[in-house]
Formats: C-alpha cells, sequence, structure tokens
C-alpha cells in the first residue's frame, strides 16, 4: 500500500499530448495534393531555360515531407530519373541544399548532416551536438536504424572514433535513445536525490564526476529533469547553464549547454542557434538550413514564438534581413509568413 506522501510525490504531468504532431508545424500536408501533377511541374520547371526555380521552391516547400516522397516517387516513374539527382544538377548553392535536405526524410537527413559532420578531416562538434541532444528517443531509434542502412556502419562506431573522452561518453549514451520517457508520474523523492547528486558530483568535490552527471541527464526523462534543475537551484548558489561554464572547458561543456538549454526549452535552443546563426556579419548557412528544414513540420511555430519574445524582431524579419533570391524565398516558405 502506498503512503500518503508517495501518492502525493507522484503527480499527474499534464501536457499539449492530446494535439496532433502538426499542431506547431509551418509546413503541412497539402489539401489537394497530386504527387503525379506535381512531379509533372517540377519536370518542366527544370527542363525550362534557365530553370524555374519559383515553382519548384513553391511545390516542395507547400508539401509535407510524406508527399514530396510521393512526389520524388511519382517523378521518378515518369522520367526513369531520381528527383534529387535532377535537383541537384539543375540548383546551386544554399538553395539546392535547402531543396535536396526537403527531399529526404528526417531520418535520413539527420543522418547525412551527421555523417558530414564526422567524414573527412576533423569533426564539425557543433552538428553532432545540437542533432544528438535535441531528438526524441524515436527519432534517434530511426536516425540509427537509417544511418545503418545508408552508410553499411553504426552511428556509434562512427562517434567512437571520431570523438574521444567523457565528450564521447555523452554523445555515445545520447544517441542509443533510451532516455525515460514516461511523463505521467513526477517523483519528487527522485527530483531531490538527483539535484543533490548533480550538485555533489560538481562543485562539492574536487574535479567533477562527469560519468554522474552523464547518467542522470542522459536517463531521467525531460520533465523530471526540468524540475531537477529548479530543485538544483536550493543546493547550489548558481544554477545548472553558470556551473557547467564553471566546472567544464572544450567541446564537453559546449555540449552539456547544449543538452540542459534542449532540456529547459527546446524551442528557446532554437530560436537562440537561429540568432547566433544570422547575427554580425556572415551567416552560419549549415545551422540556419539545417533548423528550418528540420524543424518546419515539428515546432517552427514555437521557435518563432520564442524568437520574436526574446530578440524582438520576428523570425521572418531576420530571414528577410540576412538572406536574398530564392534561397529567402524557400527559408520563408518554411518559416510560415510573418508573426
Amino acid at each position: 500500500m502506498s503512503t500518503v506522501h508517495e501518492i502525493l510525490g507522484k503527480l499527474s504531468l499534464e501536457g499539449d499530448h492530446s494535439l496532433p504532431p502538426s499542431a506547431y508545424a509551418t509546413v503541412k500536408a497539402y489539401a489537394n495534393f497530386d504527387a503525379d501533377r506535381d512531379a509533372a511541374a517540377i519536370e518542366t520547371a527544370i527542363k525550362t531555360k534557365g530553370v524555374d526555380e519559383l515553382t519548384i521552391i513553391n511545390i516542395l516547400t507547400n508539401r509535407s515531407n510524406e508527399q514530396r516522397q510521393d512526389i520524388a516517387f511519382a517523378y521518378q516513374r515518369r522520367t526513369k530519373k531520381e528527383l534529387s539527382a535532377a535537383l541537384k544538377s539543375a540548383l546551386s548553392g544554399h538553395l539546392e541544399a535547402v531543396i535536396l535536405g526537403l527531399l529526404k526524410t528526417p531520418a535520413q537527413y539527420d543522418a547525412s548532416e551527421l555523417k558530414g559532420a564526422m567524414k573527412g578531416l576533423g569533426t564539425v562538434e557543433d552538428t553532432l551536438i545540437e542533432i544528438i541532444c535535441s531528438r526524441t528517443n524515436q527519432e534517434l531509434c530511426e536516425i540509427n536504424k537509417v544511418y545503418k542502412e545508408m552508410y553499411k556502419t553504426e552511428l556509434e562506431k562512427d562517434i567512437v572514433s571520431d570523438t574521444s573522452g567523457d565528450f564521447r561518453k555523452l554523445l555515445v549514451c545520447l544517441a542509443r535513445g533510451k532516455r525515460f520517457e514516461d511523463t505521467c508520474v513526477i517523483d519528487y523523492e527522485l527530483i531531490d536525490i538527483d539535484a543533490r547528486d548533480l550538485c555533489d558530483a560538481g562543485e562539492k568535490r574536487k574535479g567533477i564526476d562527469v560519468a554522474k552527471w552523464i547518467n542522470i541527464m542522459t536517463e531521467r526523462s525531460i520533465p523530471h529533469l526540468q524540475k531537477v534543475f529548479e530543485r538544483y537551484k536550493s543546493y547550489s548558489p548558481c544554477d545548472m547553464l553558470e556551473n557547467i561554464k564553471k566546472e567544464l572547458k572544450g567541446d564537453l561543456e559546449v555540449a552539456f549547454l547544449n543538452l540542459v538549454q534542449c532540456i529547459q526549452n527546446k524551442q528557446l535552443y532554437f530560436a537562440d542557434r537561429l540568432y547566433d546563426s544570422m547575427k554580425g556579419k556572415g551567416t552560419r548557412d549549415k545551422i540556419l538550413i539545417r533548423i528550418m528544414v528540420s524543424r518546419s513540420e515539428v515546432d517552427m511555430l514555437k521557435i518563432k514564438s520564442e524568437f520574436k519574445r526574446k530578440y524582438g524582431k520576428s523570425l521572418y524579419y531576420f530571414i528577410q534581413q540576412d538572406t536574398k533570391g530564392d534561397y529567402q524565398r524557400a527559408l520563408l516558405n518554411l518559416c510560415g509568413g510573418e508573426d
């Protein structure tokens, strides 16, 4: 028989689980969809002298990922050519990167971005951290499966050979996608224990017990960890992010900062990444493209809302100021209009 304390310590979590997955998407399934008609229009656009980029953009940024897969299938049936290969020849630059990204399934896109970050000399740790820290168990499971299909090797094996030390351990644990995801109950006793353990593993000892941090932050559910970070403040004069900056350095510091920001508020994390990709001189287009492509059918409306709340101007406005031409048009379509 449970004690009253245990019952009170385990309360149901309210959330927006009743909403359909596309509720916060800016790109949704097109109502009057006809894959053959779209494939024919794209074929004509590719054959047009100078290439009709506008038609290609308007079709592919206004169809769901599933519909784009159907268009690619219809195109191949019509022309005996792969749509991605045809568009790669017809387009160039950043616009090409956006359109080819849209043609991949979400898992294929993430897998190809991860592979791209690890192949050749040097690793783009930034990309590994962003994708692996922000994806759900289900998404990571699919990424692992697709990565093996595409590259005939395990994602974990590539991470192990391309990274080292505690940074490697953290990424490997996250990439396995074994985080506890039962969000129906809140265990206040465990929240208190975890907050105390994180504090004891960090500032309460000489040198940091990274293994303890990794275990707690890669195994516990997101709602649980959000409450742990709140509780952490009662044991420490600094919050979790401040202590990470104090205790760690290099890739491991960046990874833990990204992970904690993702846990606290994933949409604000992406809003910050988008802002950083466009602030100051020059644009970090790879980051901008990856987030716009990968979040447009997930939570872009929430990201836009966090962006405007924090930076005072809309994401749409920033993209308008920072990009131009057909590339700009494609990104603005994914952004889903002015706020």
